[in-house]
């Protein structure tokens, strides 16, 4: 079984909805056993420990680090297609080419405590995390389902994970 986290709109309604759907502790449940986990745009901000989206929301805190706004010298939201830059490769971005666009739509971004975690990362005025992978989630600020083959791949890699990486 593979879960997917997708994600549009804002993090303090998407953690609410969570929970008052009880969805949040399964969830966490589920992905601490061991389940692949790929969090996609707000989905991946989720999975961190905290946003300071519209306020300050605790997130489910599966990766640690804080979602924080993009610098106010740039238009918001940051639309349309990035590059990305890879970092390190994994089974998840096999088949990839270093440089690929990629199609985002976001104003904010994850800043992980620890750059380990980073496969990715795009520029727009500055670089931030484009893919995140620990142990058995992955994440991503660009929305694959919108990336044309390059997502297409991703997602047909996630399809295919085997343990281990």
């Amino acid at each position: 079984m593979l879960m997917i986290l997708p994600g549009v709109g804002a993090f303090g309604d998407g953690m609410r909805n969570l929970k008052e759907l009880g969805l949040a502790q399964p969830f966490i449940e589920k992905v601490k056993s061991g389940t692949p986990t790929l969090g996609i745009c707000l989905g991946m901000h989720l999975l961190f420990t905290e946003s300071e989206e519209f306020g300050r929301h605790r997130g489910l805190d599966l990766l640690h680090g804080r979602v924080v706004k993009l610098p106010s010298n740039l238009r918001v939201p940051h639309m349309g297609w990035n590059q990305l830059h890879t970092k390190q490769t994994n089974g998840f971005t096999k088949g990839m080419q270093d440089c690929c666009f990629v199609y985002f739509v976001h104003s904010y971004y994850v800043e992980p405590l620890s750059h380990g975690i980073v496969l990715a990362t795009t520029d727009y005025e500055i670089e931030f995390p484009a893919i995140v992978h620990e142990e058995n989630i992955w994440a991503t600020q660009f929305h694959p389902e919108k990336s044309q083959y390059v997502g297409e791949r991703l997602l047909d890699n996630f399809a295919r994970l085997s343990w281990p990486l």
